[in-house]
């Protein structure tokens, strides 16, 4: 065979899990689409988020504690392996309430995470002194903030290069501007076409995001996939004054300030919308009103991996062994988790426990 394996998209998911299965000895290739391709990778918050998440579905909640527990030997191994920093901190982070009704919801929701963890997850609520106190610049509107020590924050883009660094060292063939056109199983083993070149390898993972969904019928699976667009703002760079990030405001390692977290079902438009962009930046001067006197740099929109609970999809084929899809909007967070645990499941080796709880039959019931 020409490939152990072949991993099917080389956004932060796909290279986690190539970056994985090379560290594991496994012969992989990677078959990454174009510069005009759809990516997630390139427009994210960068968050390692863990408060809030699965707060309807212990299975999350008890996997994000996990992947957020292993990101510091992740992030230390990658910069001592590539010398890249990824700007990665782990202060905890903050999830700031405007009114009494969302702080008392916040509430509800994070106790929702300690009981489905056991425990392992914990938060304290901080009213308007004890936040004022942390943070001076916070605006009266904001009543107070929901903390979780076990959140942080990466330079995503950094990320994704210290992993192409990292399956670089590993010997993974990384193949860009590849269309898969075929996939089919033979005889244990699959024929991969793509740009009209037929490839043997002995396993397939559809890390493709929005285009798991394509690949998946190829081989007889159903990767249910919904699309859903977040718009950011960048501005200059500016002294430190935010040492915990927020699902709408964080400053980054270079001083910029990135501003969004917009929710927008517009099918595959990754393109900007200036009333959106108009009430993501009301919202940040809300909280912050001096942010009103900083310059804006850059604006964009890019389009989500969602499936239709939220939750991530990890799937072995039962009709053709083998093939695996990893489907998931927490590129980020969870890229620790499938740099190894993920790896060590396709690789053949111990299988986590919480795999069955992420499996496509969950939407056929």
């Amino acid at each position: 065979m020409e490939h152990d394996c072949i991993v099917i998209g080389g956004g932060l998911v796909g290279s986690a899990v190539a970056y994985g299965l090379g560290r594991r000895q496994q012969k992989v290739a990677i078959f990454d689409g174009g510069d005009r391709s759809f990516r997630a990778s390139r427009g994210n918050f960068g968050l390692v988020w863990v408060q809030g998440k699965g707060w309807d579905y212990p299975p999350y909640a008890q996997w994000c504690v996990k992947a957020a527990n292993l990101w510091p030997e992740f992030s230390l191994r990658l910069r001592e392996e590539t010398g890249t920093d990824l700007c990665y901190q782990r202060n905890g982070g903050m999830h700031f309430c405007i009114d009494e009704a969302e702080w008392e919801e916040r509430q509800k929701i994070l106790e929702q995470n300690v009981r489905h963890t056991g425990g392992e997850f914990q938060y304290e609520m901080l009213d308007h002194a004890a936040l004022a106190k942390k943070i001076p610049q916070i605006s009266n509107a904001v009543v107070g903030a929901s903390y979780s020590q076990l959140d942080g924050h990466v330079d995503p883009l950094s990320l994704l290069h210290a992993l192409h660094q990292g399956i670089n060292r590993e010997r993974v063939s990384y193949l860009p501007n590849q269309v898969v056109s075929d996939m089919r199983s033979e005889g244990g083993e699959f024929r991969v076409v793509s740009n009209g070149k037929t490839h043997a390898t002995g396993k397939v993972v559809l890390c493709a995001g929005l285009g798991n969904q394509r690949l998946g019928e190829m081989i007889g699976m159903n990767i249910p996939v919904v699309v859903d667009r977040g718009q950011l703002m960048i501005t200059e760079r500016i002294k430190p004054f935010l040492d915990w990030p927020t699902l709408h405001v964080r400053q980054t390692g270079e001083g910029t300030v990135q501003i969004g977290d917009s929710h927008e079902k517009v099918g595959l438009n990754d393109g900007t919308d200036p009333t959106i962009l108009k009430k993501i930046a009301q919202r940040a001067v809300l909280m912050f009103p001096f942010l009103a006197r900083v310059r804006l740099v850059r604006a964009w929109g890019a389009l989500r991996i969602m499936t239709p609970d939220g939750n991530p999809i990890y799937q072995k084929s039962e009709a053709c062994p083998g093939a695996y899809a990893v489907t998931c909007h927490s590129g980020v967070t969870l890229a620790a988790i499938h740099a190894d645990p993920v790896a060590e499941w396709i690789s053949g080796g111990d299988e986590d426990p919480l795999f069955k709880e992420f499996g496509t039959d969950r939407f056929h019931v």
